[in-house]
């Protein structure tokens, strides 16, 4: 079986490590810790991210990224969205043209605004790129929990590839040509979830919940298309599907935020208790810049980055929100 590397060693980057490892594939995982690569290789756990779950023995730990990548069809990104860049210009010297690039983050990079296959092609513009998202807690993945997500690609074949490559009983793979709305879909999703959290935080029910990820997926399918995305790739896996998962679970790190902030936490208390990178919290920031750019109305988003970055009262906000200027719910078929 061919070679695969897996860039990370996170709850995300270790489940795709143990669906990819139970078909067979020898997998080479690069962590920068040290301290983590013995822990694992030791105990054959990786206990911060994914508890009880064992590592069989064609997973290899290494630090050594030039170990990682050698000999590999595949390298899977799987570091958060704004370390993409840097470990994209850390691997070009060992990166061979014919590698494919499987990016699982899902995030826009500050500062550019970019999504990250535009990143990864302006560090490594000859490979091959893919990215996967979709409704994917890595929780549920690393213990056989039926999953469905999407790849997309400028490149059909590759996808389909990157398809077969994944795809098991548990590991449903769908592929989609439209790669800026599946990337999209993947990063503005967590605005919301963060919102859906701040939401159950301040009390509110389940009539709030339905009605902010309902208009947060209008406005997510707003954007997409004024940055050249498909709206219709925003009511699939990608979208609506990771949009419902997202704000439901408390696997989701952005919804678990949110709750925290709505409970009266500071920003800093938050991230401390949940302890991992919470992406929504930087697209939130990136996303209120393009859409003022572009001039696309982003109620929700905007409402969520008063909050983050300008340090107003959640529930003032929320009454705000909803006291916005009567409209239509859909503009198309009222202007029709």
């Amino acid at each position: 079986m061919e070679k695969i590397c897996v860039l990370g060693a996170g709850s995300w980057g270790s489940a795709l490590a143990l669906e990819l490892a139970k078909k067979g594939y020898e997998i080479s995982m690069w962590t920068k810790n040290q301290e983590q690569a013995e822990s694992i290789k030791l105990t054959r756990e990786n206990k911060n991210y994914l508890p009880g779950i064992l590592f069989p023995e064609n997973i290899g730990l290494t630090t050594d990224i030039e170990e990682a990548i050698k000999g590999s069809t595949v390298i899977v990104l799987a570091v958060p969205s704004q370390a993409i860049r840097s470990i994209c210009s850390k691997i070009k010297p060992f990166v061979k043209d014919e590698q494919i690039l499987v990016d699982v983050a899902k995030g826009l990079e500050k500062g550019t605004g970019l999504r990250l296959s535009e990143v990864c092609k302006e560090e490594l513009p000859n490979n091959p790129y893919v990215t996967l998202s979709g409704p994917s807690h890595a929780e549920e993945v690393a213990r056989d929990i039926p999953t469905t997500v999407v790849v997309a690609s400028e490149d059909l074949n590759v996808a389909k590839k990157i398809q077969d490559i994944f795809m098991s009983p548990e590991f449903r793979v769908y592929t989609n040509p439209d790669i800026v709305g599946v990337e999209l879909g993947g990063a503005l999703k967590n605005i919301i979830a963060f919102g859906a959290g701040i939401c159950d935080g301040l009390g509110y029910g389940d009539n709030a919940k339905a009605a902010l990820m309902t208009r947060g997926i209008s406005e997510i399918g707003r954007l997409g298309v004024a940055m050249g995305a498909n709206k219709l790739t925003f009511a699939g896996l990608s979208g609506i599907g990771d949009l419902i998962v997202t704000c439901t679970s408390m696997h989701s790190r952005n919804r678990r935020a949110g709750i925290l902030i709505g409970q009266g936490k500071s920003l800093e208390e938050t991230l401390e208790e949940v302890k991992m990178v919470v992406e929504g919290i930087t697209a939130t920031d990136v996303a209120h810049k393009v859409a003022k750019e572009l001039n696309i109305d982003m109620p929700i988003t905007n409402a969520i980055y008063s909050v983050l970055y300008e340090g107003l009262d959640p529930k003032e906000v929320g009454v705000a929100l909803m006291m916005r200027d009567k409209t239509h719910e859909m503009e198309e078929v009222a202007i029709k």
